[in-house]
Protein backbone atom coordinates (compact mmCIF):
# COMPACT_ATOMS: atom_id res chain seq x y z
CA UNK A 1 0.00 0.00 0.00
CA UNK A 2 1.26 3.72 -0.81
CA UNK A 3 1.47 5.24 2.50
CA UNK A 4 0.97 8.38 0.33
CA UNK A 5 -2.14 10.43 -0.44
CA UNK A 6 -3.26 11.18 -4.28
CA UNK A 7 -5.22 13.83 -5.62
CA UNK A 8 -7.95 12.82 -7.05
CA UNK A 9 -10.63 14.38 -9.72
CA UNK A 10 -14.62 13.23 -10.13
CA UNK A 11 -15.38 12.32 -13.88
CA UNK A 12 -18.96 10.78 -13.18
CA UNK A 13 -21.42 10.39 -10.36
CA UNK A 14 -24.29 8.08 -11.41
CA UNK A 15 -27.12 7.37 -9.01
CA UNK A 16 -27.43 3.32 -9.07
CA UNK A 17 -29.92 2.44 -6.13
CA UNK A 18 -31.84 4.11 -4.23
CA UNK A 19 -29.58 5.15 -2.06
CA UNK A 20 -26.07 4.63 -3.62
CA UNK A 21 -24.11 6.45 -6.19
CA UNK A 22 -21.47 5.25 -8.35
CA UNK A 23 -18.30 8.13 -8.81
CA UNK A 24 -15.56 7.36 -11.42
CA UNK A 25 -12.06 9.08 -10.32
CA UNK A 26 -8.97 9.67 -12.07
CA UNK A 27 -6.40 9.46 -10.27
CA UNK A 28 -2.68 10.46 -12.41
CA UNK A 29 -0.36 8.89 -10.16
CA UNK A 30 -2.36 6.03 -9.26
CA UNK A 31 0.30 2.79 -9.16
CA UNK A 32 -2.53 0.40 -10.02
CA UNK A 33 -4.38 -2.67 -7.88
CA UNK A 34 -5.63 -6.15 -6.98
CA UNK A 35 -9.22 -7.55 -7.36
CA UNK A 36 -10.99 -6.83 -3.93
CA UNK A 37 -8.92 -3.71 -2.28
CA UNK A 38 -9.78 -0.40 -1.23
CA UNK A 39 -8.88 3.41 -1.10
CA UNK A 40 -9.32 5.74 1.54
CA UNK A 41 -10.92 8.75 0.68
CA UNK A 42 -10.44 12.27 2.15
CA UNK A 43 -12.56 15.21 2.35
CA UNK A 44 -11.76 18.51 3.30
CA UNK A 45 -13.19 21.52 4.52
CA UNK A 46 -12.55 25.36 4.46
CA UNK A 47 -12.04 25.84 7.86
CA UNK A 48 -9.51 22.56 7.57
CA UNK A 49 -11.35 19.85 9.41
CA UNK A 50 -10.97 16.31 7.84
CA UNK A 51 -13.15 13.27 7.57
CA UNK A 52 -12.12 10.15 5.95
CA UNK A 53 -13.89 6.77 4.91
CA UNK A 54 -12.71 3.57 3.39
CA UNK A 55 -14.57 2.11 0.05
CA UNK A 56 -13.89 -0.47 -1.95
CA UNK A 57 -13.19 -0.49 -5.61
CA UNK A 58 -14.80 -2.03 -8.42
CA UNK A 59 -11.90 -1.62 -10.96
CA UNK A 60 -8.60 -3.75 -10.86
CA UNK A 61 -5.85 -3.25 -12.65
CA UNK A 62 -3.25 -0.66 -14.01
CA UNK A 63 -6.06 1.80 -15.14
CA UNK A 64 -6.07 5.38 -13.33
CA UNK A 65 -9.45 5.54 -13.57
CA UNK A 66 -11.36 4.21 -9.91
CA UNK A 67 -14.49 3.41 -9.75
CA UNK A 68 -16.81 2.90 -6.33
CA UNK A 69 -19.85 2.98 -4.72
CA UNK A 70 -20.96 4.94 -1.59
CA UNK A 71 -24.32 4.41 -0.04
CA UNK A 72 -25.95 7.49 1.56
CA UNK A 73 -26.20 7.14 5.20
CA UNK A 74 -28.56 9.68 7.27
CA UNK A 75 -26.12 10.69 9.56
CA UNK A 76 -22.63 9.91 7.64
CA UNK A 77 -20.21 12.88 7.35
CA UNK A 78 -18.79 11.77 4.06
CA UNK A 79 -21.54 9.68 2.11
CA UNK A 80 -23.96 11.91 2.03
CA UNK A 81 -21.82 14.84 0.30
CA UNK A 82 -20.47 12.13 -2.27
CA UNK A 83 -24.04 10.93 -2.97
CA UNK A 84 -25.88 14.19 -3.21
CA UNK A 85 -23.40 16.80 -3.79
CA UNK A 86 -20.04 15.91 -5.42
CA UNK A 87 -19.42 16.79 -9.26
CA UNK A 88 -17.32 16.33 -12.10
CA UNK A 89 -14.64 18.27 -12.00
CA UNK A 90 -14.72 18.13 -7.92
CA UNK A 91 -11.57 16.97 -6.13
CA UNK A 92 -10.89 14.88 -3.23
CA UNK A 93 -7.97 12.65 -1.91
CA UNK A 94 -7.35 9.15 -2.14
CA UNK A 95 -4.88 6.81 -0.35
CA UNK A 96 -4.61 3.24 -1.46
CA UNK A 97 -4.22 0.57 -2.34
CA UNK A 98 -5.20 -0.72 0.64
CA UNK A 99 -5.80 -4.52 1.62
CA UNK A 100 -3.81 -7.68 0.73
CA UNK A 101 -6.22 -10.68 2.07
CA UNK A 102 -9.27 -10.06 0.66
CA UNK A 103 -8.07 -10.38 -3.08
CA UNK A 104 -8.47 -12.57 -5.95
CA UNK A 105 -5.60 -13.09 -7.97
CA UNK A 106 -4.92 -14.42 -11.12
CA UNK A 107 -2.51 -17.14 -9.88
CA UNK A 108 -5.62 -18.85 -8.05
CA UNK A 109 -6.77 -21.95 -9.69
CA UNK A 110 -9.57 -23.01 -6.86
CA UNK A 111 -12.98 -22.61 -7.37
CA UNK A 112 -14.29 -19.32 -6.48
CA UNK A 113 -17.75 -18.44 -4.62
CA UNK A 114 -18.10 -14.75 -3.96
CA UNK A 115 -21.03 -13.86 -1.57
CA UNK A 116 -22.62 -10.06 -1.12
CA UNK A 117 -25.09 -7.97 0.84
CA UNK A 118 -26.03 -4.55 -1.08
CA UNK A 119 -23.01 -2.88 -1.92
CA UNK A 120 -20.77 -5.72 -0.65
CA UNK A 121 -20.66 -6.57 -4.55
CA UNK A 122 -18.18 -3.86 -5.22
CA UNK A 123 -15.29 -5.81 -4.99
CA UNK A 124 -16.52 -8.89 -5.95
CA UNK A 125 -17.55 -7.44 -8.87
CA UNK A 126 -13.71 -6.37 -9.40
CA UNK A 127 -13.05 -10.32 -8.87
CA UNK A 128 -15.64 -10.79 -11.19
CA UNK A 129 -14.06 -8.77 -13.89
CA UNK A 130 -9.92 -9.34 -13.35
CA UNK A 131 -11.35 -13.33 -13.49
CA UNK A 132 -13.04 -12.67 -16.79
CA UNK A 133 -10.46 -10.68 -18.17
CA UNK A 134 -7.20 -12.95 -17.67
CA UNK A 135 -9.73 -15.81 -19.31
CA UNK A 136 -9.66 -17.64 -16.19
CA UNK A 137 -11.44 -21.38 -16.09
CA UNK A 138 -11.97 -21.80 -12.39
CA UNK A 139 -15.99 -22.40 -11.36
CA UNK A 140 -17.11 -18.71 -10.03
CA UNK A 141 -20.21 -18.19 -8.38
CA UNK A 142 -21.60 -15.08 -6.87
CA UNK A 143 -24.79 -15.60 -4.53
CA UNK A 144 -26.13 -11.45 -4.42
CA UNK A 145 -28.82 -10.97 -1.45
CA UNK A 146 -30.64 -7.31 -1.95
CA UNK A 147 -33.30 -5.77 -0.41
CA UNK A 148 -35.37 -5.68 -3.63
CA UNK A 149 -33.83 -5.48 -7.36
CA UNK A 150 -33.52 -1.73 -7.33
CA UNK A 151 -31.01 -2.07 -4.71
CA UNK A 152 -28.48 -4.39 -6.98
CA UNK A 153 -25.33 -2.89 -7.87
CA UNK A 154 -23.97 -3.91 -11.19
CA UNK A 155 -26.87 -6.38 -12.01
CA UNK A 156 -27.01 -6.23 -15.60
CA UNK A 157 -23.53 -6.19 -16.14
CA UNK A 158 -22.90 -9.45 -13.54
CA UNK A 159 -26.05 -11.27 -15.46
CA UNK A 160 -24.08 -10.99 -18.23
CA UNK A 161 -21.14 -12.58 -17.27
CA UNK A 162 -19.98 -16.11 -19.83
CA UNK A 163 -18.02 -16.43 -16.74
CA UNK A 164 -20.12 -16.42 -13.78
CA UNK A 165 -23.04 -18.13 -12.28
CA UNK A 166 -25.10 -15.89 -10.52
CA UNK A 167 -28.13 -16.54 -8.21
CA UNK A 168 -29.97 -13.89 -6.21
CA UNK A 169 -31.76 -13.83 -2.52
CA UNK A 170 -34.30 -11.07 -2.04
CA UNK A 171 -34.87 -9.85 1.49
CA UNK A 172 -38.11 -7.66 0.60
CA UNK A 173 -39.39 -8.42 -2.62
CA UNK A 174 -38.14 -10.06 -6.06
CA UNK A 175 -39.08 -8.86 -9.57
CA UNK A 176 -41.99 -9.01 -11.27
CA UNK A 177 -42.69 -12.90 -12.15
CA UNK A 178 -40.36 -13.88 -8.70
CA UNK A 179 -41.10 -17.34 -7.63
CA UNK A 180 -38.65 -17.67 -5.47
CA UNK A 181 -38.58 -17.58 -1.36
CA UNK A 182 -37.78 -14.25 0.40
CA UNK A 183 -35.91 -13.81 3.05
CA UNK A 184 -32.51 -13.61 4.86
CA UNK A 185 -29.68 -16.18 2.94
CA UNK A 186 -30.32 -19.01 5.71
CA UNK A 187 -28.80 -22.81 5.48
CA UNK A 188 -30.84 -23.75 2.66
CA UNK A 189 -29.72 -21.09 0.63
CA UNK A 190 -25.70 -22.40 1.31
CA UNK A 191 -26.93 -25.99 0.00
CA UNK A 192 -28.85 -24.86 -2.95
CA UNK A 193 -26.58 -21.63 -4.32
CA UNK A 194 -23.10 -22.07 -2.66
CA UNK A 195 -20.19 -24.20 -4.00
CA UNK A 196 -19.65 -27.36 -2.10
CA UNK A 197 -17.03 -27.13 0.91
CA UNK A 198 -16.07 -30.89 -0.60
CA UNK A 199 -14.84 -28.88 -3.97
CA UNK A 200 -12.73 -26.49 -1.49
CA UNK A 201 -13.62 -23.11 -2.51
CA UNK A 202 -12.22 -20.28 -1.74
CA UNK A 203 -15.59 -18.04 -0.20
CA UNK A 204 -15.30 -14.20 -0.38
CA UNK A 205 -17.92 -12.66 1.56
CA UNK A 206 -18.61 -8.95 1.89
CA UNK A 207 -21.49 -7.16 3.42
CA UNK A 208 -22.57 -5.76 6.59
CA UNK A 209 -20.89 -6.50 10.18
CA UNK A 210 -24.11 -9.17 10.83
CA UNK A 211 -24.68 -10.07 7.09
CA UNK A 212 -21.19 -11.19 7.15
CA UNK A 213 -21.17 -12.66 11.01
CA UNK A 214 -24.25 -14.72 9.68
CA UNK A 215 -23.28 -15.85 6.48
CA UNK A 216 -19.66 -17.01 8.06
CA UNK A 217 -21.26 -19.04 10.11
CA UNK A 218 -23.43 -21.00 7.87
CA UNK A 219 -20.75 -21.63 5.84
CA UNK A 220 -18.65 -23.37 8.48
CA UNK A 221 -21.65 -25.22 9.98
CA UNK A 222 -22.02 -26.17 6.45
CA UNK A 223 -18.52 -27.70 6.32
CA UNK A 224 -16.16 -24.84 4.65
CA UNK A 225 -12.92 -24.43 6.09
CA UNK A 226 -12.66 -21.39 8.20
CA UNK A 227 -9.45 -20.57 6.83
CA UNK A 228 -10.46 -20.58 3.18
CA UNK A 229 -13.58 -18.16 3.83
CA UNK A 230 -12.53 -14.82 3.66
CA UNK A 231 -14.50 -11.42 4.75
CA UNK A 232 -14.88 -8.10 4.59
CA UNK A 233 -17.43 -5.90 6.45
CA UNK A 234 -18.56 -2.37 6.44
CA UNK A 235 -20.35 -0.50 9.33
CA UNK A 236 -23.68 -0.94 10.58
CA UNK A 237 -25.64 -4.50 11.75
Amino acid sequence: MSSDWFEATVLDGRMATPNGRLLTLEVPDWPGCEAGQHVDVRLTAEDGYQAVRSYSLATTGPSAQLELAVDRLPDGEVSPYLVDDIRAGDQVEVKGPIGGYFVWRPTQSEPVQLIAGGSGVVPLTAMARAHRDVGATSELRLLYSVRTPAYAYYAEELAGMANLRLDWVYTLAGPEGWTGSLGRVNAATVAESVLSADLSPTVYVCGSNGFVELVASLLVRAGHEPARVRTERYGGT
